[in-house]
């Protein structure tokens, strides 16, 4: 565990967003918080009693004030190592929402011994004082950054440990039979062998099964962080953008009777029953003489193979069923993994039935109004139903992270050599140095192996108060 070169400072931060609010909170963390804090802070009800003697967890109302000169009145919360967030001592100030007063009580602070936290520090912090692994440091951010409820279920899961509870048990697992092979090298010239050769080898394939599930989730789980990408296609003039406005609730793309309106990609994201959307307009497929719609169309053929869903829209009224039958076809043959959903735009309630029965041998098409917003619901129930969130166990672990994903590989790559070295009978030093090499890859997802570099470029991405 790395040692925290910062144990004797105390720092202060912001920790509610910048602004004014109703109320702001001021957090300090260090040895020597509590006992600066009492330098500015006069208990109301309590005069003579000093925050250094309360204990942990309590709350203290009184006032802030430099010299004679009161700055706020607020309620100070007290937190006692080693129970608090940093491990350190801790102070929130809870003061009035003014900018103003805000900056005033920290530059006090400052004046009086504090230094302005780094982003991610306190959160550091807690990872340097062992409360937390980086892995559930990591999720934190995520957790901040969560904008559905997919992804704050998947962050809440992770920060609890429960990603880093599943590498630890592939570790001790490792581990255990690292130590049986290099006690085997003590009883060389014996010739003992303590580690069963077949043992392993189950160990190994167990262990590679589960990293490789955990490497194949990262697919469902950038989309669960980033938002599922559903490109919105068609031909020109079949209400698209209409239907991007009517889904996003906003005139955010430009509606126009002229044909080749689009001819750039527009991208907005919406949250649909918790799962995060983000939609991609495109320019209309069709042969043009125009260099620049030209250029349109390519991209959009190029967000058609880089999303997961391929919404192709068609005016009912300008297509028939054979027509349609073979776009289809064009499009699946571009498609790979991203899954096609039909929507028949420009219907109305009188004409439904018949149009169903005229497309009747298209399974899972979507009929709707985009202008009169009609079955819109309809819509966003399929869009839910074919990103299939029941698949998505959140109680299970989904890798988010793309150095997790990485140190997986790596992980991944090392023990195939193992097993390689296995089947050829390699000696147990050489077997000892590729099982040390997994065990050091997957010691890089949760700081067990870390250097300066990598936790800074992680806690520099935090924001300044976390």
């Amino acid at each position: 565990m790395n040692k925290n070169p910062f144990a004797d400072d105390t720092i202060v931060a912001l920790a509610t967003p910048q602004g004014s609010g109703a109320i702001a909170v001021i957090r300090l963390s260090g040895k020597n918080c509590i006992k600066l804090v009492d330098t500015v802070f006069c208990n109301t009800y309590k005069p003579d009693k000093h925050l250094s003697q309360a204990k942990g967890y309590t709350l203290h109302y009184g006032e802030i004030a430099e010299d004679q000169t009161v700055l706020d009145e607020v309620i100070v919360s007290v937190f006692k190592a080693p129970h608090s967030y940093t491990g350190e001592d801790g102070i929130e100030i809870s003061c009035h929402g003014s900018t103003f007063i805000q900056q005033q009580i920290i530059l006090l602070l400052v004046r009086q011994g504090a230094r302005l936290a780094n982003p991610g520090e306190f959160t550091l912090r807690a990872f340097l004082n062992g409360k937390i692994d980086l892995s559930q440091a990591e999720a934190v951010a995520d957790l901040i950054a969560s904008n559905s409820s997919t992804s704050h279920q998947v962050a809440m899961q992770q920060m609890r440990g429960g990603f880093s509870n599943k590498i630890k048990i592939l570790r001790d697992n490792l581990v255990n039979f690292a130590s049986l092979i290099e006690l085997e090298l003590d009883f060389g010239e014996e010739d003992v062998e303590f580690a069963d050769r077949n043992d392993l080898k189950k160990l190994i394939l167990s262990i590679q099964n589960i990293v490789q599930r955990l490497v194949h989730s990262f697919e469902i789980g950038n989309v669960i962080k980033n938002g599922i990408p559903v490109a919105i296609v068609g031909k020109p003039n079949t209400g698209k953008s209409t239907l991007l406005n009517v889904l996003l609730e906003e005139e955010r793309a430009i509606v126009s009777e002229i044909p080749g309106t689009t001819r750039d990609t527009i991208e907005d994201e919406i949250t649909i029953e918790g799962i995060l959307f983000r939609f991609i307009d495109t320019a209309g497929i069709r042969h043009t003489t125009d260099t620049i719609e030209a250029m349109g169309v390519t991209r959009t053929w190029e967000k058609m193979r880089q999303s997961s869903i391929v919404m192709y829209v068609f005016d009912v009224h300008e297509i028939t069923p054979k027509e349609l039958s073979i776009t289809v076809g064009e499009i699946r043959e571009t498609l790979g993994g991203s899954s096609l959903l039909l929507v028949g735009n420009k219907i109305d309630k009188e004409d439904i039935l018949y149009t169903q029965r005229e497309f009747k041998d298209f399974q899972d098409i979507i009929f709707i109004s985009a202008k009169e917003h009609l079955y819109i619901e309809d819509l966003r129930s399929k869009l839910v139903a074919l990103f299939d969130s029941k698949a998505v166990n959140v109680s299970e672990t989904i890798v988010t992270n793309a150095r997790h994903v990485q140190a997986l590989q790596h992980t991944n790559s090392a023990l195939t050599k193992v097993f390689e070295g296995l089947n050829n009978n390699l000696s147990g030093d050489l077997l000892s140095i590729e099982i040390r090499g997994a065990l050091e890859h997957l010691g890089e997802i949760t700081g067990e192996v870390t250097s300066d570099t990598l936790l800074e470029n992680i806690f520099s991405r935090f924001c300044i108060g976390k």
